[in-house]
């Protein structure tokens, strides 16, 4: 049985990967030769025609602000949701919670229209600001806030600590392992969105890898030149894969001690 379970996960692993192989194969392949030639052209002329260079640039801004924002207000509302008593505590919880369940989809069109009040169309901060807050963030880490001890908040308070000095030294070194499970969601997801940037961008100064692999792979000059395109591809997914095969076990182990099963 055992054996047939490992079976199955090499072929289902093989699948997932084969469209991978696939834009590797393109990338790498001279499809102006007659016969396969092995080449490093593509990566050149898709560096070249695109500025690949601003996408990367804009994207790092993107990702490192909105996890470092996200890392910051998740604490705060995670520490009052767990901790701290007020007025209708529940109530505002459980809408946190709904907010996990509606498809981001539908609050594109009213996000997009705050935007174009506030005058931030076509900018980082445009492609930034709704991601600020994440409801899947501050309930995974209340969760964990909420296995702490309380006691150890309780010496603090006796050592003179504030209760944001509370926060950063005792709850914060505790939730590592949420922290960083929370950070490989958040890296991943904004390094690969599309949608949202791709309404609230117009310009090459703003716009994402994803966005601008889009654009590129549009553009009547590379459509037809599929080992441009599928060089152009790896440009996006290759940090990913590299940094997923760098930290797998450091992925894998903070999954399991954050509480995700």
């Amino acid at each position: 049985m055992n054996r047939l379970i490992n079976i199955s996960t090499y072929v289902l692993a093989l699948l997932w990967a084969l469209p991978l192989f696939g834009i590797i194969y393109m990338a790498f392949t001279d499809t102006k030769a007659e016969k396969f030639s092995l080449t490093f052209n593509n990566f050149a002329e898709a560096w070249r025609t695109a500025p690949f260079a601003q996408y990367y640039i804009n994207t790092l801004i993107i990702v490192i602000v909105i996890l470092a924002v996200q890392l910051v207000t998740m604490t705060l509302a995670a520490y009052a949701f767990a901790r701290m008593n007020f007025i209708g505590q529940g109530m505002m919880f459980l809408l946190y919670l709904v907010q996990i369940m509606i498809p981001i989809e539908l609050l594109i069109f009213p996000n997009s229209n705050t935007i174009a009040q506030l005058g931030i169309y076509d900018t980082k901060l445009a492609i930034m600001v709704p991601y600020f807050i994440s409801a899947f963030g501050i309930f995974l880490l209340r969760q964990t806030f909420k296995g702490v001890p309380y006691e150890l908040e309780e010496a603090a308070k006796m050592e003179g600590c504030s209760r944001l000095q509370t926060i950063w030294h005792v709850y914060v070194p505790l939730a590592k392992p949420t922290y960083i499970a929370f950070g490989l969601i958040s890296v991943c997801h904004q390094w690969s969105n599309f949608l949202w940037p791709l309404i609230i961008t117009d310009s090459d100064m703003n716009r994402p890898l994803t966005v601008g692999l889009s654009m590129f792979a549009k553009a009547s000059d590379s459509g037809a030149q599929w080992g441009v395109v599928g060089a152009a591809t790896l440009f996006v997914a290759l940090p990913l894969l590299m940094a997923f095969f760098t930290f797998q076990r450091q992925f894998i182990s903070s999954f399991m001690h954050s509480g995700i099963k």
